[in-house]
């Protein structure tokens, strides 16, 4: 009779199993790691739920502004407390006469084209001075003397939408007041560049009116805010979903390598 060799064992179930269960350290690494980016996207989702109701009232209120009657500009006593959250796009209404010998062009793209905001000192009967933003201007329309006939002489009243400064001047464009180019209404350095005093911190955005034809066009200002938040909270939330569905797959299966059999 011949003899029966005996083979060596081969793989059995244990052996492949063993061999892929991860180290416990390995393991509480992950999990913490896990755990950490999913506390942080939930709360950046959370964030973004939050930053959402600030824009919705934000919205409202700047409507609410947008179509109330029109107030007195603010004064000198106020100019400390003007800011955006409580007086950006709010109607005033201003009594004076403009200083036109003064005005600056400021570089601008419109639904009507490009060309320049036509903003002019406005002597006011309160005794300060504020920028007023006339309206817009095609180039051809650059020169004064091209659009005379809608040059106001004397007193008149300017109502209009509040703006705060722009400083700095665009985007990757800055100010050259040196060079009297200007792709921003920053009326600092415009008030300093024409040599005016007691100039509020804001500028007036004026309303459309029945001018002249080669007047500047008011009534263009843009009143947008993108509101994008609930996008960004569900992405923050789907990413962070996708991360807890992964740890639980890595749990699962290194549970299932390690059960007894």
């Amino acid at each position: 009779m011949g003899r029966t060799i005996p083979l060596p064992p081969g793989p059995g179930p244990a052996g492949p199993r063993a061999a892929r269960v991860r180290p416990r350290w390995a393991l509480v690494l992950v999990g913490l790691l896990s755990l950490a980016g999913i506390g942080v996207l939930t709360a950046l989702g959370v964030w973004q739920l939050e930053r959402r109701v600030w824009k919705l009232d934000l919205i409202e209120r700047v409507e609410q502004r947008i179509h109330a009657a029109p107030v007195p500009a603010p004064g000198p006593e106020t100019w400390a407390s003007v800011t955006a959250a409580t007086d950006e796009y709010r109607r005033v209404r201003v009594t004076g006469r403009f200083l036109d010998d003064r005005e600056t062009l400021v570089q601008a793209v419109t639904g009507l084209g490009g060309g320049y905001w036509v903003l002019t000192p406005f002597q006011t009967t309160g005794g300060f001075t504020v920028l007023v933003n006339r309206g817009f201007v095609p180039p051809e329309r650059r020169a004064p003397g091209s659009r005379a006939a809608g040059r106001i002489d004397g007193e008149t009243t300017v109502t209009g939408l509040l703006r705060l400064s722009e400083p700095k001047g665009g985007f990757l464009r800055g100010n050259d007041p040196a060079g009297d180019r200007w792709h921003s209404r920053d009326v600092q350095a415009i008030a300093a560049a024409r040599g005016l005093t007691g100039v509020a911190p804001y500028f007036i955005d004026a309303e459309a009116t029945r001018l002249p034809e080669g007047a500047p066009v008011g009534g263009l200002t843009v009143v947008s805010f993108p509101n994008n938040h609930l996008v960004y909270a569900l992405t923050w939330f789907a990413l962070a979903l996708m991360l807890a569905g992964g740890l639980t797959h890595v749990l699962r299966s290194e549970y299932r390598r390690r059960r007894p059999q």
